[in-house]
């Protein structure tokens, strides 16, 4: 039975949400209705996938493109995996008999045109349909038909069964375990599917030291053996673009196989923001015997070199599939030199698309390239410099999530379209964050269907560092790749039960979700990079959130201990690690606090919590130890990275153990710390004045009274931020509303004991002007008061955004001089899109700073 202390948490993270997003994420077995359907159980007139624990042939035409062939094993060795026994793969149906898996691309397999309508898929991209054919061919009773429009179509389409089936992505990545099944069934019909964003993947990135230590360890390098897993991993999520690893790394150089296996798996090959024309940086520095690398990386005074170097990436990879990036910046990722002229790098690219119509034999449009707006090059891009048409202008966000730049929807449609480039992980100011995750899907969500409206669908990336532990956060990304439109607010709301489910089955699904919600939540409060002991010693919200990390932990321990024995390794991975590992960091530093201020008393119980800050800091290098031995040690060094002891943004070279104050007196045992529910979970639903007390009236921004939409819809958002949710309103890219003209408002209803002098505090998510305007603007009134105009505008590198993206939150003050006691009506108004309310907490002069801002008043009925 689940404890009352977490039932009472994971009910306070709850949200009403019933909804099957039919992504890569759709869980395992769905009911057994509607049209091809994956069934654990013999159905009737279905397609037998496995019978008695048999699997169904799997056929493939022998000549069939790379992709496919590939696939088709691999969905054999999926079928053993649900099983228990091999399946065949054939190249003929002569002497078949019962049901056959037939899988093939349309327009060039004669028996998928015979079978299916092919006309419907050639003309697509990545489509692919499934159908069970009654007596495709003599002696056959049905065949489950997987057609593609292409050979990643076939592909999707396949590892889309294999998910349905029970083999989840995750499986060799986080040893999610297979349940084996002796009947699995599909119901007839046939449903087909196709992508929305057309290039979809990820960034290995900042990989050492973890990633590139495991890998050296586990595959002699990262090489190609590596990459035909991470092929497989981008290919099961249904991505289908990858920019490798780039630390002191070349795929190409490396191993020249790795390029030739990602065309055996279908992969698109790209290279990073800036590494151009299919160059890893690192090459630059490498055969400088020849004479042409190692040279100054400056077109004004190397260009020749440098074209030289370019040419060469290109014909090496001209028998590949790539997206080519361009353009030019600093030597290792550093900005160009000042005062660059834009007329110079427009020249770059021009020649750079010289060498790429010399080397293919083709116009330069007709080779898909990339020009990344990252960092100071979107500057460039504000100022005037342009590419040709068909080149994808890729946006980037600020490396922390919020997108800043995004396209004028008065400008015309461009033929290469625009992207996003997104981070989960990042090296840089104000501290790099790459231990664990820290990243909201909830977040990812809206500012990602942010640049869905405003037509950033053409390219997505996301640098995801060593992959692991991003688990959860990428196969959403890449979910709602596949179709931003699915990805409803209520697909949102069920996202983490279902995958929960997927990789651990029903009967946890609904608890282990809301711990992967609020283990989320409270990692990105503030990144664990960014914790230091006077944070905890000066504001009492962090021991409370220590309180919240060990009642987390808690229902970690008690639903983990009801998972079978072969899903143990897959759930410290998944949910107990991050839980865990950043619970204890929250003790370690919670008792470094608690030690100082005794020691500062002289009290002699310093000793007690210096002994057991000694152990937390222990404690975080077994927990590692933990993770590095599961599955036989398989994962050893992925959870290296230091992350205790940041003195800047740069990460120390080991973690360091926090200065402790010793009082002279014998030492006892260390105290207990005391659990107890969360500090910061409201009650769901109040209605009523919320009711001054202390001197300040505090809200959820869920919590409103009333709402008035117009043109744009209010729209909650539970678990978005810092405390219970956020409200913003929908489509997000609608014109400015008009505070006096269209009053698109949200109404909370005050009490207030006193006459005063009042402040608002406004709680913000962090978001960015993407329009590059002048900022973001919002109103907010009390009464029947002419609507007060705010606005804020956070520029990276900037001291408001620095405070912001640290804190994860922007408050805004608004003063209401004279405001007599009495009831209130306190109105927030939209005017932009990409507004995102948390709080409102009126200050009447009681009002003390902590970190989360103080608890929710409470209501007068």
């Amino acid at each position: 039975m689940m404890s009352r202390s977490l039932f009472l948490m994971l009910r306070g993270l709850a949200v009403a949400a019933v909804v099957t997003f039919a992504g890569a994420a759709g869980t395992a077995f769905a009911a057994c209705t509607g049209i091809v359907t994956v069934c654990p159980e013999a159905v009737p007139g279905a397609f037998r996938l496995v019978t008695a624990g048999k699997p169904a042939t799997v056929y493939v035409d022998a000549d069939a493109a790379a992709p496919v062939l590939r696939v088709a094993a691999d969905f054999a060795a999926d079928l053993e995996r649900v099983s228990g026994q091999p399946a065949k793969v054939v190249n003929t149906l002569e002497g078949l008999s019962g049901d056959v898996v037939i899988v093939g691309e349309a327009g060039k397999s004669a028996l998928i045109d015979r079978l299916v309508k092919a006309g419907s898929l050639t003309s697509q991209w990545e489509a692919y349909s499934q159908s069970v054919v009654k007596s495709p061919a003599e002696g056959i009773d049905r065949a489950l038909v997987i057609a593609g429009s292409d050979p990643r179509g076939v592909v999707f389409g396949v590892y889309d069964v294999s998910a349905k089936m029970g083999v989840s992505p995750w499986y060799w990545w986080a040893d999610v375990p297979v349940k084996r099944q002796a009947e699995v069934s599909i119901t007839a019909g046939a449903r087909s599917d196709k992508p929305v964003v057309k290039y979809r993947g990820f960034f290995i990135n900042d990989e050492e030291p973890a990633f590139g230590n495991w890998a050296r360890e586990k595959f002699g390098g990262i090489n190609s053996k590596l990459y035909a897993k991470v092929f497989e991993l981008n290919l099961r999520l249904k991505g289908n673009y990858l920019w490798p690893a780039m630390w002191g790394k070349a795929i190409a150089d490396d191993d020249p196989e790795s390029l030739n296996v990602a065309s055996e798996y279908g992969v698109i090959l790209g290279t990073s923001h800036h590494e151009p024309m299919t160059r890893a940086h690192d090459e630059w520095h490498r055969h400088k015997e020849g004479g042409v690398t190692g040279g100054k990386w400056d077109y004004r005074t190397n260009s020749e070199n440098l074209r030289t170097f370019w040419r060469g990436g290109i014909e090496r990879g001209k028998a590949h599939e790539n997206i080519i990036t361009l353009g030019m910046r600093g030597d290792g990722d550093e900005p160009m030199s000042e005062g660059t002229a834009t007329a110079l790098l427009e020249q770059i690219v021009a020649d750079q698309r010289k060498i790429i119509e010399d080397v293919t034999g083709r116009p330069a449009d007709q080779t898909p390239q990339v020009w990344a707006l990252y960092k100071e090059v979107q500057d460039y891009y504000d100022h005037g410099m342009r590419v040709p048409d068909d080149v994808t202008l890729l946006f980037a966000d600020d490396n922390w999530g919020q997108i800043r730049r995004l396209p004028d929807p008065k400008a015309p449609p461009r033929k290469g379209g625009y992207g996003v480039y997104y981070h989960f992980d990042y090296v840089g100011g104000p501290r790099n964050y790459k231990w664990l995750n820290t990243n909201q899907i909830e977040k990812t969500w809206q500012q990602m269907a942010l640049a869905r409206e405003a037509g950033a669908d053409r390219l997505w990336i996301v640098n995801v560092g060593d992959i692991k532990p991003m688990e959860f956060p990428l196969s959403f990304f890449m979910d709602m790749a596949w179709n931003p439109d699915a990805m409803t607010p209520d697909a949102l709301k069920a996202y983490p039960q279902n995958w929960a489910k997927q990789q651990f089955g029903a009967e946890q699904a609904w608890g282990i979700g809301q711990l992967l919600t609020r283990s989320s939540q409270y990692a990105a409060r503030r990144k664990p990079e960014l914790l230091n002991p006077d944070l905890f010693l000066n504001d009492p919200d962090f021991s409370r959130m220590t309180r919240s990390y060990a009642n987390l932990k808690q229902g970690a321990n008690e639903i983990g201990a009801k998972l079978p024995d072969d899903a143990q390794d897959a759930w410290f991975q998944l949910v107990q690690h991050p839980i865990e590992a950043n619970a204890n960091l929250y003790e370690l530093y919670d008792r470094v606090a608690r030690n100082r201020r005794l020691a500062g008393r002289n009290d002699s119980a310093a000793n007690d919590e210096a002994t057991a800050a000694r152990w937390a800091f222990a404690r975080d290098g077994q927990i590692a130890e933990q993770y590095h031995t599961l599955n036989g040690g398989k994962w050893n060094h992925m959870m290296s990275q230091t992350h205790i002891g940041y003195t800047y943004w740069q990460q120390p070279d080991t973690d360091v153990m926090p200065e402790l104050k010793e009082v002279a007196a014998d030492a006892k045992p260390p105290a207990s710390i005391n659990v107890s529910l969360p500090a910061h979970l409201p009650v769901v639903g109040k209605t009523g004045h919320y009711v001054e007390q202390n001197g300040f009236v505090a809200i959820e921004a869920l919590h409103y009274a009333r709402k008035f939409d117009g043109k744009a819809k209010w729209t909650t958002i539970p678990n978005l931020g810092r405390t219970l949710g956020a409200v913003l309103t929908l489509p997000q890219a609608a014109p400015p509303s008009d505070p006096v003209k269209d009053k698109v408002r949200l109404e909370y209803d005050i009490q207030t004991s006193k006459d005063a002098d009042a402040t608002l505090h406004v709680y913000l998510t962090p978001t960015l002007d993407t329009a590059g305007k002048g900022g973001l603007q919002f109103a907010v009134a009390i009464d029947d008061q002419a609507p007060q105009t705010l606005s804020f505008n956070l520029i990276p590198d900037k001291p408001d955004w620095n405070a912001a993206v640290s804190d994860n939150i922007h408050v805004i003050k608004v003063p209401f001089k004279g405001l007599k006691a009495g009831p209130h009506i306190l109105k927030f108004y939209r005017i932009d899109g990409n507004v995102v309310l948390q709080r409102l907490v009126l200050d009447t002069g009681g009002l003390k700073p902590t970190y989360l801002g103080p608890p929710e008043s409470a209501v007068a009925k």
